[in-house]
């Protein structure tokens, strides 16, 4: 299987066009196809591999619908100029089962399921492949990125790449700076990062990397704020929502993470800090031993189309987090929280009740029909 489907507009002069002109993704789901996607409408020639032939074509189906509304956004209106976008970006792509078809390049990517043996057997086989220029990066969002490359040849010339999901609309990168990266290399992920639309940032390879590390100490503050009597919980949501410009305020956040998951990681981290701002809230401790966790208890103070609401029009995000969880798949999402939880330890990551109780009703989101929400078939 060896077909053309692919994406070309040039949305970047970056130099690291220079330096990666080729690019793989491992992995034809819907990260995999996002991935796939922005780095052909950068202008670069690029293969998706996958053994799965049937999850190739949902991919080239996927990556098709997207294009036309890309196109549709650059070209309002004119039909001619949206036809030769989608009809030139559709030979920039091609998709093969075979992993040799795509170990020619500059750049590897991979984006498969979050195991580690399994990510660890991909870059071994593929550090024989592919020549000693190619570049190897992992989109793991939870796995040690050291871990997965320990028994690679190339470590200088190694990273993680974590992109956020959809891909073609969340503008952030997380670049991975692993403990044997060379600067040539981290300097090229970084340019080939911004040269396919995303704003980068550089993190060491910490649990979580950047964006899933930072809320506790906000989280913390905002529910002391609540139990001291300083302001209501409404009125401190729209403070941070209208006066910080965020998507959503911190009891939004905390009713979708859970409080049960909020009161652990605070422990955790009081736990290895003994930093104050860490230490246990009495209303946070009284709400958890009530049962009231936030949405997946049905106690909290948001519902999710609430939550949902908040993220696209506080945000502009084209779908909410819950809308997203459907999108990516609960059962996804239920895997990579126990890889997580697995791998660090942390209390952030032990099993949510109400999505292990979708998952085990075969409720997976888009794919399966319903989810958080129903969708028609």
């Amino acid at each position: 299987m060896n077909k053309l489907i692919g994406i070309t507009r040039s949305f970047s002069s970056s130099a690291s066009l220079n330096a990666v002109k080729t690019v793989t993704v491992v992995g034809g789901g819907l990260m995999g196809s996002g991935i796939a996607q922005v780095a052909a409408q950068a202008g670069q020639n690029v293969t998706i591999i996958d053994i799965n032939s049937e999850l190739l074509e949902k991919a080239q189906k996927s990556i098709q619908i997207n294009l036309t509304r890309v196109g549709k956004k650059l070209y309002k209106g004119d039909e001619a100029k949206i036809a030769s976008f989608v009809k030139e970006s559709a030979e920039r792509i091609r998709v093969s089962t075979k992993l040799e078809d795509g170990a020619d390049v500059d750049l590897i990517v991979e984006a498969i399921v979050e195991k580690l043996d399994v990510k660890q057997e991909l870059f071994n086989k593929l550090d024989v492949l592919s020549p000693p220029r190619t570049i190897f990066a992992t989109n793991t969002s939870c796995i040690s990125v050291n871990a997965i490359g320990a028994g690679i040849q190339r470590k200088d010339r190694y990273g993680g790449l974590h992109f956020f999901n959809p891909v073609p609309v969340m503008k952030l990168l997380e670049v991975i700076k692993c403990d044997s990266t060379s600067e040539e290399t981290y300097q090229t992920m970084m340019e080939w990062g911004k040269s396919v639309g995303k704003t980068c940032i550089t993190c060491k390879d910490t649990p979580g990397f950047v964006v899933n590390r930072l809320l506790g100490p906000y989280s913390a503050e905002a529910i002391r704020m609540l139990e001291r009597g300083d302001a209501t919980k409404e009125d401190i949501d729209i403070g941070m929502k209208l006066g910080a410009g965020l998507p959503m305020g911190p009891f939004e956040l905390a009713d979708y993470t859970g409080l049960d998951t909020n009161r652990l990681a605070q422990q955790a981290l009081y736990s290895m800090t003994k930093n104050e701002v860490f230490a246990p809230i009495e209303l946070l401790e009284k709400m958890v031993a009530e049962g009231k966790y936030g949405i997946k208890s049905g106690e909290g103070d948001a519902s999710a189309e609430d939550i949902d609401i908040a993220m696209k029009l506080g945000a502009g995000y084209p779908m909410g987090p819950l809308e997203l969880a459907d999108f990516t798949g609960l059962d996804t999402k239920k895997f990579v929280l126990g890889v997580m939880h697995e791998k660090t330890g942390l209390p952030a990551f032990e099993p949510i009740p109400l999505l292990n109780k979708l998952v085990s009703e075969g409720k997976f989101g888009r794919k399966t029909g319903e989810g958080f929400y129903k969708y028609d078939k």
